[in-house]
């Protein structure tokens, strides 16, 4: 308690503050003691930290105050001569000893640091979810959002303005989906192979904040010119042992229990998150293909439909160690390991017509199972050189990823008589491992501040693929030698940056530049035959490459200040997209015999330069924030779909999914935050995201140039009612879009949640709905010219839904924890602001 003491001190004591102590100076009226504490770093103004005055002459006789909403004070004292020190929770108290203070004496501004080697046992709980807005980024400290008890973080991100989660999990920032995702500031195994299955399977209350970035600075990778998705997860910093025990179970099935755990000492802290979850998410699809051929023996419309039932189970495990060498260096170790077990049954229900007369109809039962180890080490050392903020980092972390699928596919006739027509065994075998080394160096000049660094990514990924079909004559299966591969795919990142910040009154900058060399190779197992696969890509494609690519990132951030409630900021910056091993893979997939995805060898990076202008606004009660955005985005990846002039043995045509590096992408939007929170009892907030993209580019003599506009927004509120009872709903509506050659409707859902605390505050009970209206669904209608003439193409219009309505009842209760109100709202000197969300 060593930290709140004088917190609480000065509080009791407040109305006699104003008392003459003894040892003061007689005969002369009060002095006034001001100034501003600020955190050291972020210029963060710390409001309710503690100014303790002790008069020399009698150590017992103490007076000072508390900072206000803007961490200034003011304080009223006798002139005297005292022990100054300036304190606040977790932050190294400054002293000043023995201050002869005989007339108004204003001490500037201080700067306060945390201290990692003292924390008080005092925890600040999240109460409310909050956003903090600074020259690169916001960040939204997850606190107590009801809708996401029991969820998964890929559910919390759906929950962030600026965010999108598609049915079938793919993220996207403000619109586009090319959005980095790290986890604590690194790519990780958590992410699995470039995918989001993996956050599906990570529990929402192992979120710490989330930082999205849409004007990345020069120390974030360069990958990803959508921006950036950072996910903070926990690790306490209280002294003592304390944690939370969640525990869920839902209807579709739904159990899970997760553990957040930690034992901190003045020396040590060990943090552990482990996990268990167990639940199926049944889904549907629906695709209605229309054929335009002129082969009158073709089929010209085949319906599909899909029932899709999934049994996932899984554990995740994350233990670490931070030990303080000094009371400014620490060294940080942990460990993380997700195992997990799953199963997806896909039935297809498949009818065929012929001049709008019921030829035939198939049951194609795909059972894919995936046994999932992931694991990761990671190593850190911080070394705060010293008070005014010099700092140096370092970093390395090993990441390893095996996936297993082994599938199972079985085709028969139902209709007009039951026979076989095929049968496929898959075994595919995907490995990752990567190695990341890191270092920063962080030296403050005056108020000016000055980064350098270097990162290494170096990653390969291999997929080893085996295809056995039944053959009907021999009654065995036999491998297919000319689909069965081993490709292995490189992406190799040297980076090295620079930036440069300071404040010049009213105004702010951060300057900075990012040198980055990538290599990307690729390798095809010689030992199969390539004949037929180098015929379908093109003789010109090269299916063993190596490319090397070199390119500078420049980024500039800007924030003019208003007021100290008002600001606007300008953003700039150029990011790269590099094609991920899966749009690489040149070998077909075959989840359909019918319609299949191939990547394309011959891809190369996209670049983007990136404009936003945003403004800021803070009332007592109410925040806005607004920004419009435009990027150019060349070389840019789009899937096409053809018409490969193949048709399976039974008559139906084989289209492929293709990514081609497409001339240009435009994009211009502009979106808006209100947050309002009129009375303690309700608490208000919204978003809307408007955007235009227009893209250029002609594919085997087709043009794929469209324009779309769409938009999204987003809507919660959160009312206590009576008994305590906290009501949250959440409402999001995201227009219609459209690409080259796709047009998707748009996309509704509703989320409703209840929570009361029980057990003296330790615990919490909370009821949610996750998509109270089963609405979350992705309706698309696709219209492709295959190009060998005009009378013939296809059309696809599908409907597909990933998962149908959850219901979750959930229990969280916290050990050695109390709920407090947390730090009141800030507005740091770089245009942050702190407020409720």
């Amino acid at each position: 308690m060593k930290k709140l003491f004088p917190l609480l001190l000065i509080l009791a004591l407040q109305p006699i503050f104003s008392q003459r102590p003894e040892g003061g100076v007689r005969g002369q009226g009060p002095i006034e003691i001001t100034g501003k504490v600020l955190e050291q770093g972020t210029d963060v103004p710390l409001e309710y930290a503690t100014l303790v005055l002790q008069s020399v002459s009698d150590p017992n006789k103490i007076s000072g105050g508390i900072t206000d909403i803007d961490g200034n004070f003011s304080v009223e004292a006798e002139p005297g001569s005292y022990n100054v020190s300036i304190e606040y929770i977790g932050y190294k108290t400054i002293k000043r000893p023995n201050q002869s203070l005989t007339k108004n004496t204003d001490l500037g501004t201080i700067r306060l640091s945390l201290d990692v080697a003292q924390l008080d046992a005092v925890e600040v709980v999240g109460e409310k979810t909050t956003v903090e807005v600074r020259l690169d980024k916001k960040i939204y400290n997850v606190g107590k959002d009801l809708t996401t008890s029991g969820a998964n973080i890929s559910d919390a991100l759906n929950n962030i303005p600026s965010v999108t989660v598609d049915v079938d999990g793919a993220i996207a920032l403000r619109g586009n989906d090319n959005v980095r995702i790290l986890i604590n500031g690194k790519p990780s195994a958590l992410a699995g192979f470039g995918s989001t299955d993996a956050l599906r399977q990570l529990p929402a209350d192992a979120i710490e904040k989330i930082e999205v970035i849409t004007s990345p600075s020069a120390r974030y990778d360069a990958e990803g010119t959508g921006g950036i998705i950072n996910i903070v997860l926990k690790k306490e910093k209280t002294l003592g042992f304390n944690g939370t025990i969640n525990t869920t179970v839902g209807y579709p099935i739904s159990s899970s229990i997760t553990a957040n755990l930690n034992l901190r000492t003045d020396k040590f802290n060990i943090f552990n998150t482990i996990g268990y979850f167990y639940r199926g998410a049944p889904g549907n699809g629906y695709f209605d293909n229309k054929y335009f051929d002129t082969n009158p023996d073709n089929f010209d419309r085949i319906i599909e439909d899909r029932d899709i039932q999934r049994k996932d189970k899984g554990y995740n495990v994350n233990l670490g160690i931070e030990y303080f060498l000094t009371d400014k260096s620490s060294l940080t170790g942990s460990v993380f390991g997700r195992f997990s077990d799953e199963q997806d049954i896909t039935e297809n229900n498949t009818t065929r017509f012929n001049k709008s007369i019921i030829d035939s109809r198939t049951l194609r039962r795909e059972e894919e199972n995936q046994d999932d180890k992931s694991y990761q080490v990671s190593l850190n050392y911080t070394n705060n050189i010293n008070e005014s903020g010099q700092k140096l980092t370092a970093d390395f972390q090993y990441s390893y990823d095996k996936e297993i699928q082994p599938t199972t596919i079985r085709e028969n006739y139902t209709f007009p008589n039951e026979e076989f027509v095929d049968a496929q065994n898959i075994y595919e075998t995907q490995l990752q491992n990567e190695f990341l080394i890191q270092s920063d160096y962080v030296l403050p000049i005056g108020d000016a501040q000055f980064e350098a660094g270097y990162r290494g990514n170096f990653e390969e990924n291999s997929n080893d693929y085996q295809l056995d079909q039944f053959n009907t004559e021999s009654g065995q299966f036999e491998t297919n030698l000319g689909l069965t591969n081993i490709f292995t795919y490189n992406q190799n990142v040297n980076a090295l940056y620079t930036q440069y910040g300071d404040k010049l009154g009213k105004f702010s900058y951060l300057l900075g530049l990012r040198l980055e060399s990538t290599q990307l190779k690729g390798n095809v197992d010689a030992s199969v035959d390539l004949t037929e696969l180098q015929e379908i890509l093109g003789s010109e494609i090269d299916l063993n490459f190596d490319k090397k690519y070199l390119g500078l990132f420049p980024t500039l951030n800007l924030i003019y200040e208003l007021s100290e409630k008002e600001n606007f900021s300008l953003g700039y910056n150029r990011r790269i997209n590099r094609p991920r091993g899966f749009f690489i893979n040149p070998f077909p997939s075959r989840s359909s015999r019918t319609n299949i995805f191939q990547g394309n060898p011959d891809l190369d990076p996209a670049y983007a330069n990136a404009y936003d202008l945003g403004y800021l606004k803070r009332w007592d009660v109410l925040t806005l924030t607004s920004s419009i955005y435009f990027q150019k985005e060349t070389s840019s990846f789009e899937r096409i779909q053809e018409d490969t002039g193949q048709v399976t043995s039974d008559g139906i045509n084989i289209i492929r999914t293709l990514p081609v590096n497409l001339s240009t992408n435009k994009r211009i939007g502009a979106e808006l935050g209100l947050l309002y929170s009129p009375e303690k009892w309700l608490r208000l907030n919204g978003s809307f995201n408007f955007f235009q993209f227009q893209t250029d580019g002609f594919f085997n003599g087709i043009d794929y140039g469209v324009t779309n506009t769409s938009w999204f927004s987003r809507f919660s509120s959160k009312i206590t009612l009576p008994g305590k009872i906290d009501w949250q709903t959440n409402g999001f509506y995201r227009g219609p879009s459209q690409n080259s050659q796709t047009k998707s409707k748009g996309i509704f859902s509703l989320d409703l949640a209840f929570s009361k605390d029980v057990f003296k505050d330790n615990g919490t009970i909370s009821f949610n709905v996750s998509d109270l209206l089963n609405s979350r669904k992705r309706r698309s209608f696709t219209d492709s010219m295959n190009g060998i003439n005009d009378d013939s193409y296809f059309t696809s219009d599908s409907e597909f839904q990933w998962r149908q309505r959850q219901f979750t009842l959930g229990f969280i209760y916290r050990i050695n924890e109390k709920k407090q109100p947390q730090r009141g709202r800030q507005n740091n000197n770089n245009g942050g602001d702190d407020e409720e969300f």
